[in-house]
């Protein structure tokens, strides 16, 4: 059996750079955020409600769990070679197909991906639906990217359902030139634990891109793309158009399709697919969209035009126009899949969208896990999600005086990032976060000199020591001046800072 192909090329799908480094005790890294961490957690206020487990308080159940994600990382990430669905059909092929045991949500785009998904996932669990929602990447822990009911699945669940596809897993590898990657027996997983469940519907992210990507082996009775832009261009195409084209698999025959506004040379690509497959097409702007928003206390009150009527007086505990967008297309998304339409005219419920809608939360999107300074976090990692982070901190917050603290990829449009936050940054502090793939501090700031000048940015290595240098510069204002911290470049700066905070 071979050996994938080496690749010098950063691996944005290998997702386990962005997770175990952040959370096991094998990158010398770990020390360094556990020990900062300290001083930090005694700052930030009691960790919320969000989602996000903690590791196992069991140590039996954590070393078990250490296993397994070892075992994953020895697995290459799945853009090293040639992209293809031929791997990932074996395995689910001797898995008995789990992945047709339930209808699916299948979700695509550039921006926007896990928040629609966990709105779609509350809307769907109000109605009484048993969910599962698979995500990627995750914030802090592995166990998140796998939810059941609305919630992560258990550590012991997530360890017996890995080592009751493991064998199988082992099959396949001998069978295929090339092992199935981290992203592909995760999938796996995933649609074997769905199964097991049994769930409703499950409610699934891409990857990366969309025909090649190892969930497009289901077919989602409704498809949803929401806004494309440029990331990822050295795998999906250096145009909208073309990464449209690629977005475009997971636009099945007879499928709804949900499009969130798009460039006008994607929303053609789309389209074009829609047709090809008698698919059903819903745009935000025309079928459904936002008809109001208001900025409110902890989030944002919305009408929103849905396929089937007004929405009036939905609370949405997010910030910024873009959550609101991505609002109008979960809940598109879900009467999609109820039959609601210009056919069945009707409206859901709205007492149950209301309760669902103010019960979301999406970890590390304008998340607030400090006050006195204030600090925000946010997983803004390409331009079109900078300029959409930026818009919202001033928004939703409107600072008298901002400090960024900035950790980005090394694979990423750094420059155009930058740019995105030069109008509202008064001061910018670059680091690292703990990934391979992580720029350089030194190379970061001399992108970020160019954009900032020299007298407004700060280099600290250590991301526990950048977050110390922003809290200090923020309070040289004074307490009550109304100074922030925005946290943001990439999910791996945001979860290792959550961590920090006493999130994790």
């Amino acid at each position: 059996m071979s050996e994938r192909p080496q690749n010098d090329d950063p691996d944005p799908n290998d997702a386990f750079d962005e997770l175990v480094e952040a959370e096991t005790d094998r990158d010398p890294d770990l020390a360094v955020i556990e020990a900062g961490s300290r001083t930090l957690r005694a700052q930030a206020g009691p960790p919320q409600g969000d989602g996000i487990p903690a590791r196992p308080a069991d140590p039996e159940v954590d070393r078990a769990l250490r296993a397994v994600e070892e075992e994953l990382a020895g697995r290459w990430g799945e853009t090293k070679l040639d992209p293809s669905v031929q791997r990932i059909a074996a395995l689910l092929d001797i898995l008995g197909e789990p992945q047709r045991a339930y209808p699916s949500i299948h979700i695509t785009g550039t921006n926007g991906k896990t928040s629609t998904a966990r709105m779609i996932e509350s809307l769907l669990s109000a109605f009484d639906l048993r969910t599962g929602r698979y995500t990627s990447p995750h914030v802090q822990s592995i166990t998140e990217r796998i939810s059941l009911d609305g919630g992560p699945i258990s550590a012991e669940q997530f360890i017996e359902t890995y080592r009751d596809i493991a064998p199988y897993v082992e099959m396949v590898d001998a069978q295929q030139e090339y092992r199935l990657s981290f992203f592909e027996v995760l999938t796996a997983m995933a649609y074997a634990a769905f199964a097991d469940s049994p769930v409703d519907v499950a409610v699934v992210e891409v990857g990366m891109g969309g025909t090649w990507d190892a969930t497009n082996v289901i077919d989602g009775d409704v498809a949803v793309v929401t806004p494309i832009s440029l990331d990822h261009t050295d795998r999906l195409g250096e145009t909208p158009e073309q990464i449209a084209g690629e977005k475009s698999g997971i636009i099945k025959k007879d499928a709804t399709v949900v499009l969130a506004q798009q460039p006008v040379d994607a929303a053609s690509v789309m389209l074009k697919r829609a047709v090809e497959v008698d698919a059903t097409v819903a745009r935000e702007g025309m079928e459904f969209g936002v008809l109001s928003r208001e900025v409110a206390v902890g989030g944002q009150m919305l009408t929103l035009r849905g396929l089937g009527g007004e929405y009036p007086e939905i609370f949405l505990p997010l910030y910024g126009a873009h959550q609101a967008h991505n609002a109008a297309v979960a809940l598109a998304a879900v009467e999609a899949f109820f039959g609601v339409g210009s056919e069945h005219a009707r409206t859901l419920d709205i007492d149950t969208l209301r309760s669902a809608f103010a019960a979301v939360t999406s970890p590390g999107r304008m998340e607030v896990v400090r006050r006195s300074p204030t600090v925000v976090l946010d997983a803004a990692h390409n331009p079109a999600g900078a300029r959409a982070a930026a818009e919202a901190v001033t928004e939703a917050f409107g600072f008298s005086r901002l400090v960024g603290v900035v950790g980005a990829s090394g694979d990423k449009d750094v420059r155009g990032f930058l740019e995105a936050f030069e109008p509202i940054f008064a001061e910018v502090v670059v680091t690292r976060n703990s990934s391979h793939r992580a720029m350089d501090p030194d190379e970061l700031a001399a992108v970020a000199v160019e954009v900032f000048g020299a007298e407004r940015v700060q280099v600290e290595p250590r991301l526990d020591d950048a977050l110390e240098a922003a809290i200090t510069l923020a309070e040289e204002e004074g307490e009550f001046s109304g100074a922030g911290v925005l946290v943001t470049g990439s999910v791996i700066t945001v979860g290792e800072a959550r961590l920090l905070m006493g999130r994790g």
